[in-house]
């Protein structure tokens, strides 16, 4: 089993950054962040492991990282956009290759909101 802590959600302008956090419990070979806004399907935000996948709508203004040593996550997000409000959910798992094959393990979720 893996925990997962989520942190760093909150209320910004359009604009404005933030940076998620998602602490394990232990490590896993693949990390992700997912997010889902009201009404809509769940969707995949960026993820990491050897190499990293950002969906299109999010390329060149979220970062993905990850410190090993502490198990952590991060997800820096700039220039942020009023659709890119939903509950963000730090995801883990498995893969091989640099490539991730399925997520397992789920946070909470944190929320994120992007005013106009």
């Amino acid at each position: 089993q893996v925990q997962l802590v989520e942190s760093g959600g909150g209320s910004v302008q359009a604009g404005g950054s933030l940076r998620l956090s998602c602490t394990a419990s232990r490590y896993t070979y693949c990390m992700g962040w997912f997010r889902q806004a009201p009404g809509k399907e769940r969707e995949e935000v960026a993820t990491i492991s050897y190499s990293t996948y950002y969906a299109d709508s999010v390329k060149g203004r979220f970062t993905i990282s990850r410190d090993n040593a502490k198990n952590t996550m991060y997800l820096q997000m700039n220039s942020l956009k009023p659709e890119d409000t939903a509950m963000y959910y730090c995801a883990a798992g498995s893969g091989y290759g640099g490539f991730c094959q399925r997520f397992d393990y789920w946070g909470q979720g944190t929320q994120v909101t992007v005013s106009s």
